[in-house]
């Protein structure tokens, strides 16, 4: 079957919005504030993820987040707690949230080390956050709509796509 699925609208307009001017920093953190981020640069790729393992992590029906460049990205206060899951990639998949309030902070994807998953809504400003795609669409729920405008993978991003993002967007 197809990999990806081009709907209307344009992923570059998208990814435009989420662009920074000069040297501002996206931050972030938990709820409470115990665990709180930085993040130096523009998204590497953002998008809402609806594989199963993303669904059952959110308790919903996907998770909304942005790779941001690991070498950029910092925890200003607190550590998170990580804790490691089989992705269903077959590769390790680390989540770290707060241990005071359980906010879900950041994702460590093991075959992607130079990137950090960053939950959008744990932004300060999340209305910065525009999703590029929609990931595992063939596990959407029948209860949940994809956004007709933005590019839809029906499992996950391919290898090429990943090398060209990762390649493409320059490791800032």
């Amino acid at each position: 079957g197809r990999t990806a699925k081009p709907l209307r609208g344009s992923p570059a307009a998208a990814a435009s919005v989420m662009q920074l001017k000069g040297s501002e920093i996206m931050h972030g953190g938990c709820a409470c504030g115990a665990v709180r981020y930085e993040y130096h640069g523009n998204p590497v790729v953002s998008y809402k993820c609806h594989c199963s393992d993303c669904q059952t992590y959110s308790s919903s029906g996907y998770v909304a987040l942005f790779w941001a460049w690991s070498q950029s990205f910092a925890f200003s206060c607190g550590t998170p707690t990580w804790r490691v899951y089989p992705g269903s990639s077959k590769s390790e998949v680390a989540r770290g949230f707060c241990s005071v309030c359980g906010t879900p902070v950041a994702t460590r994807l093991g075959v992607l080390p130079l990137v950090m998953g960053v939950p959008a809504l744990s932004l300060d400003s999340p209305s910065v956050f525009v999703p590029e795609y929609e990931t595992w669409t063939s596990s959407v729920r029948s209860w949940d709509a994809l956004d007709p405008s933005i590019t839809h993978f029906e499992g996950n991003f391919t290898g090429d796509f990943i090398e060209q993002r990762l390649l493409g967007a320059g490791n800032a």
